[in-house]
């Protein structure tokens, strides 16, 4: 079993679980917290919980993680900027729990929990216990978007674009005709191609009452 205390600069686990962003009241609940049974994502069998990302998420992670530390929580706008400045789509090939498809976008997450980098819901009906994905899948389109889907990540409509494509799945296989390294939560995990799969209820967890 897990108790979640809130230390890192996103905190996203936290923030989707409504576990208390101080680290205080956060282990307040191992008096009086529930147990909640999550899902486990599997990148090619390294595990994270919240999304695995590629493709322009890519770019973004890594430029994040390479910001100065006095950026705080602000080091993952300041990678997606400049990413973006940068960036030119992709060709992805997807196959849905065996059920393939191709587009020509700038990005792929599997998300198993709504929200990554510090807040920004890209996966707004993600649910953590459900034993599925939501896999949200960012088709081409003109770079001057960027600031309108900053702003629909944060307040959660980011899936209602016509550019953006979700489906639902167990288990999705991802290409890309060019190299990319896979990112969970913030971290690099593989590098395409790659296989993720759902672990259904694989962990325990302690969340308000």
């Amino acid at each position: 079993m897990l108790a979640v205390l809130p230390g890192g600069r996103g905190n996203d686990l936290a923030r989707a679980l409504d576990i208390p962003q101080d680290p205080e009241a956060a282990s307040q609940l191992l008096a009086s917290g529930r147990i909640r049974e999550l899902d486990l994502g599997e990148v090619d069998g390294r595990p994270y919980i919240g999304i695995a990302s590629c493709g322009f998420d890519s770019d973004a992670n890594r430029l994040a993680n390479e910001a100065p530390p006095a950026l705080g929580n602000f080091v993952y706008a300041y990678g997606a900027v400049r990413a973006w400045a940068a960036w030119k789509p992709a060709r992805f090939e997807v196959a849905l729990d065996g059920r393939g498809l191709a587009f020509q976008g700038d990005n792929v997450a599997v998300a198993n929990s709504p929200c990554y980098g510090g807040g920004m819901r890209i996966a707004r009906d993600a649910e953590l216990d459900d034993g599925l994905f939501d896999v949200v899948m960012t088709g081409k389109g003109p770079k001057r978007r960027f600031p309108r889907f900053i702003s629909k990540a944060f307040d959660g409509s980011y899936v209602d674009d016509p550019s953006i494509h979700v489906e639902r799945a167990r288990e999705v296989r991802i290409a890309a005709d060019r190299p990319f390294t896979m990112y969970a939560d913030g971290d690099p995990i593989g590098d395409l191609p790659v296989t993720v799969r759902v672990r259904p209820r694989a962990v325990r967890v302690l969340v308000p009452a």
